[in-house]
This record gives C-alpha cells, sequence and structure tokens, in this order.
C-alpha cells in the first residue's frame, strides 16, 4: 500500500524512528499510526533481548543543578561504542533523563524506571525504543543526588562528558568560581574524601598495614613500625584528602589555602568517571 509522506513525518515525530522504518512499520500496519508505534516498539525489546550480553563500556557523563543552586544531579548512561555515544539522539536522551531526576529525586534506578517520560510512556519503555532506533544496547547505569542545606552546589563535567563532579560548597565568599575549582581538582586527582576525618577506617588501617610491612621488608626494627606508618598514613592525607591536597593550578597551594582565601569550605562531592 501507499504510504502518505505526512504519516510518515507524524510518525518520525511520535517516535523518533528514521524515514525508512517509519515507512515500512506504517505498511505493516496497513497504515494505522497507532499499530505502527506498536511495531517499533516492540522492535525496540527484541534489539535489546538480542543484545543484553553486549558489553557497553561507553557512554556520557551529565550533570544538572536546579535554579537555586541547592539540588544536583550526576548521571552515567552507556552505549557500546564511542560512535553512539556522540549521537544526538542518545545525547538528547540522557540529558532528557537527567533533567527529570532533577525534577522528580527518585530513590533508586528502580523508580527512575517507572517515571513518566514525555507523557506517553515510561523511563524504561522510552530506553527500550531508543535501544530499537540505535541499535545498539543501551544503559542508564547509576545516578546520584545531592542537596545542600545552605550554600550553593556546582557541577563541572570534563570535556567530552566522560566524567562528572558535584561538589557542596559553602561560606560566605563568591562559591560559584571556588566552586568550579574545587570540582575541577576533584574530577583530576580524585581524593577520597573532603577531609581527612571523612577517611573511612578501612582505609587507615590498610595503609597502615601496608606501610608496616614495608617498613618490616625493609628490616626495621619492630618498635619503630607504628612510628613509620603514622608517618606513612599522613603522606596519604595529603595526596588523597581533598583539602589538603596540592592545588592543580598551583602548587605551591593547597586546597585549604584556596578555601580560605575565598572564605568557603568544601562539605562534600560526588565523582563520576566513565565506567569506574
Amino acid at each position: 500500500m501507499t504510504i502518505a509522506a505526512k504519516d510518515v513525518k507524524k510518525l518520525r515525530d511520535l517516535t523518533g524512528a528514521g524515514i525508512m522504518d517509519s515507512k515500512r512499520a506504517l505498511q505493516e500496519a496497513g497504515g494505522n499510526v497507532e499499530k505502527a508505534i506498536d511495531l517499533l516498539r516492540k522492535k525496540g525489546q527484541k534489539v535489546a533481548a538480542k543484545r543484553a550480553g553486549r558489553q557497553a563500556n561507553q557512554g556520557l557523563v551529565v550533570t544538572r543543578v536546579s535554579d537555586d543552586h541547592q539540588t544536583g544531579i550526576v548521571l552515567e548512561a552507556n552505549c557500546e561504542t564511542d560512535f553512539v555515544a556522540r549521537n544526538d539522539k542518545f545525547a538528547e536522551f540522557v540529558g532528557e533523563v537527567g533533567d527529570l531526576i532533577l525534577s522528580k529525586l527518585p530513590a533508586d534506578l528502580g523508580a527512575l524506571w517507572k517515571l513518566d517520560f514525555q507523557g506517553s510512556r515510561t523511563v524504561a519503555q522510552a530506553l527500550t525504543d531508543l535501544t530499537g532506533k540505535i541499535g545498539e544496547k543501551l544503559v542508564l547505569r547509576r545516578f546520584a543526588t545531592m542537596q545542600a542545606t545552605s550554600g550553593r552546589i556546582v557541577a563541572y563535567v570534563h570535556p567530552g562528558s566522560r566524567l562528572g563532579v558535584l561538589v557542596n560548597m559553602e561560606g560566605d565568599g563568591e562559591l560559584a568560581p571556588t566552586g568550579r575549582d574545587i570540582a575541577m581538582q576533584v574530577a583530576a586527582l580524585n581524593p577520597v574524601a573532603a577531609h581527612r576525618t571523612e577517611v573511612p577506617q578501612s582505609i587507615r588501617e590498610k595503609e597502615m598495614e601496608i606501610a608496616r610491612e614495608a617498613a618490616r621488608n625493609a628490616g626495621k626494627p619492630e618498635h619503630i613500625l607504628d612510628r613509620i606508618a603514622r608517618g606513612k598514613l599522613e603522606r596519604y592525607f595529603k595526596d588523597h584528602v581533598l583539602v589538603e591536597q596540592p592545588f592543580v593550578k598551583d602548587a605551591s597551594m593547597r586546597v585549604r589555602d584556596v578555601l580560605e582565601r575565598s572564605d568557603a569550605d568544601v562539605r562534600s562531592f560526588i565523582r563520576f568517571a566513565l565506567g569506574d
């Protein structure tokens, strides 16, 4: 049967499918747009099932911050190839999901799947549909939210959108520019905590034991092993605790110096690197 160009356009507008896929679906559905939509969705499900076992190691990390700067989110979405990671449809979808997370603040991925997406389907259905259109395994892997009680949340996404950071800043200074510098610091040096008091006890004990064993193997007397280990732990804090790290823009300063100069402090941060 002959399919009118206006019907193909209508189906494309509704689903985002390609011209030929839309035309074939309309032909198979006898020109019925609703049936054609169902056929395209079934195709998406088949593609998703077929590619379920594939590795999806590429993708995007996106951030969103509310207009009042009190809420932020970071989202990682995966695909199979870098080519698709640069696909406009994929990037648009990930951005829209990021907007939705910021708006609704779902508790977890399970809650996110069930959210309404653009008024016609759930996020899970939309992801399956996009899988059918693009032809690769697509995954919404993880997201995190951050809320401030005062101060300001600042976001940073490294060029290429493979790494994103949120920092929760507080203080009386200019928090936006300082927060961006701190977020770039987190992106570059991947600290384990903002302050040494937040370093988990398990990490402290592990670093101490590694230092003791290294000193023991070097022939150091048993009675000084703890003192050597404490010195090594101090070095670890300076390398891995955010406020104690050398500042990436000026290694003559520590991050705490930058914060003090700016009359600011960092309460917490979240760092998502693709594939971590």
